[in-house]
């Protein structure tokens, strides 16, 4: 495989991850009661559209294809979580679920830094936003915390 396919391939898994974030969240601050909750959703949305942005340009700038949709686990998920907040634990579901999807955006950015097959331009790519997926899962993982403690 070439360095421009490999540079495609590990961005676009993490351009894709993201994606479902950005949705997931767009979808949650609408479903939530609390204001507050909803306003830190969009918030977080929106560095997820800035990844997905960011990663689309380093994709493109290195001749690849990038990434157009997000994953079957992300869509899988979302109606998961629809059906948890349908039995009417709203907030602490949609809070739950997205706090696992920074999870998955955390590990997957970690593996392309750390993994040796992935291209120095990938890793660089993924180290520059890595500073913002970590505080946006440090933000989930503090609101999970809470609620849950607060239930």
């Amino acid at each position: 495989m070439s360095t421009e396919k490999k540079i495609q391939h590990s961005l676009n898994d993490l351009i894709e991850i993201a994606r479902d974030g950005s949705e997931f969240y767009t979808e949650a601050a609408g479903k939530v009661h609390d204001p507050a909750l909803a306003s830190l959703f969009q918030q977080m949305a929106g560095h997820k559209r800035e990844i997905v942005t960011g990663l689309t340009a380093e994709v493109a700038a290195a001749g690849g294809k990038p990434a157009e949709h997000g994953t079957l686990v992300g869509s899988m998920r979302e109606v998961y979580t629809r059906a948890r907040a349908a039995l009417g634990h709203t907030d602490y579901a949609y809070v739950s679920e997205l706090e696992e999807l920074e999870d998955r955006l955390l590990h997957a950015f970690q593996k392309t830094i750390d993994d040796q097959d992935t291209p120095a331009q990938a890793q660089a790519a993924a180290r520059k936003y890595l500073p913002q997926v970590t505080q946006c899962h440090d933000t989930m993982r503090d609101r999970k915390v809470a609620l849950k403690h607060s239930h």
